[in-house]
């Protein structure tokens, strides 16, 4: 009787909304903490990253819309190892483009950073960002 009324309580405590889990911020190397976001955030194994443009550490996006891309992913693949994860662990990407013409550029570099299988991933085009880049992408990974 004591083991069924303690699956009972453990089954409550874990369906219960008062139940929480803790959300780790993911900084990487030369980031800053505060500000209106969180670069990534880690919560039980699922690491939640937020869009990434690309911008290099000095702010300048590229002028070469591949290196731009190339760099955008780069800047996720900071929030991933700063995490322990890499590429590899991605399992959902959102790529949002100012330029349906970028589609396949985008794409060229896209498959040469996330190997087969591929994560699930989800292209828009938009009329602006709210940076000045032509490009941002989130992901989703776990390990």
């Amino acid at each position: 009787m004591t083991k069924l009324i303690t699956s009972i309580l453990v089954l409550i405590s874990l369906c219960s909304p008062t139940f929480s889990t803790e959300k780790k911020i993911i900084l990487p190397p030369g980031a800053k903490a505060g500000g209106n976001y969180s670069p990534g955030i880690l919560v039980d194994g699922t690491l939640y990253v937020s869009g990434q443009g690309g911008e290099d550490a000095t702010g300048k996006i590229p002028d070469d819309f591949e290196a731009e891309v190339k760099q955008a992913l780069e800047n996720i693949g900071a929030v991933l190892k700063a995490a322990g994860m890499s590429p590899a662990d991605v399992v959902s990407v959102q790529v949002y483009l100012t330029d349906l013409a970028t589609f396949k550029r985008m794409n060229a570099v896209y498959t040469s950073y996330f190997k087969e299988p591929r994560p699930t991933r989800t292209t828009v085009v938009v009329a602006k960002l709210v940076g000045p880049g032509r490009i941002e992408i989130t992901v989703t990974a776990k390990k």
